[in-house]
């Protein structure tokens, strides 16, 4: 089976447990304003890879993935969601540790035959929630956010382990309010096993700039350390299940 693939990186040390491989999805149907990755939006486009070669890169590189594994990140891998199996699947053949970050976009709890297999295979999800506010939700990314707290909560019903990420944006997703109510929900679920707090930044302006798309955060600086603790101290107050 082939998969298309933006890039891949042999020494990720902020995408799961460990020093892992990373690789890079081409796909995303969200349009996150922060995006630091916009060149991987494009669906159907970037290096097309087989399941076989992605393996065979990792094991030129295994020796340094120290208490790692494999993360597929993007884009949005679960836009090619019959590759990432397969790959998981032959990855744990290998008993590698298997981690997916997603955005759960794509999830629909009516039909989840695929994800049920894929997380067969799944050590770790990370789930990156964008803003607890529906509607602020579709401002920030340009969808809403209700198929990704359906696949939170799949996930917790069936204790699947799960990290979650959340980007503090200023002016858009750092408010207490929205955090309290972020917080809120975390409680709700059985397996979360950490929550990372990720402070905007705007090292991939400059992708928008050559892309040739307005950047619509322009003037948003990164959030104050203050700030950032503040995140940390109401969002870590929730009841982990680890």
């Amino acid at each position: 089976m082939e998969g298309f693939i933006h890039s891949t990186e042999s020494f990720g040390t902020v995408d799961g447990p460990g020093i892992r491989f990373v690789i890079f999805f081409q796909g995303c149907p969200m349009r996150c304003l922060y995006c630091h990755n916009p060149d991987t939006w494009k669906i159907g486009t970037g290096t097309k890879r087989t399941v076989e070669s992605l393996l065979v890169e990792y094991d030129s590189v295994k020796e340094f993935m120290k208490n790692g594994g494999i993360t597929c990140t993007g884009g949005e891998p679960l836009v090619q969601i019959d590759f990432v199996t397969e790959l998981f699947e032959k990855a744990k053949e290998k008993g590698i540790h298997t981690c997916l970050d997603s955005s759960g976009i794509t999830f629909t709890p009516d039909s989840t035959e695929k994800f049920e297999r894929l997380c067969k295979c799944t050590d770790l999800v990370m789930l990156d929630i964008k803003h607890i506010d529906d509607e602020q939700h579709k401002i920030l990314t340009g969808q809403t956010n209700k198929n990704i707290f359906d696949m939170a909560e799949y996930l917790s019903e069936t204790g699947k382990p799960v990290w979650i990420r959340h980007v503090l944006v200023p002016e858009r997703s750092d408010k207490d309010e929205y955090l309290h109510r972020l917080h809120d929900f975390i409680e709700t679920l059985d397996n979360v096993e950490k929550v990372e707090v990720l402070p905007y930044h705007t090292l991939g302006v400059y992708k928008w700039k050559e892309l040739g798309i307005p950047y619509q955060l322009e003037g948003i600086d990164p959030p104050s350390q203050e700030r950032v603790e503040n995140a940390n101290r109401i969002l870590e107050t929730a009841k982990y299940h680890a």
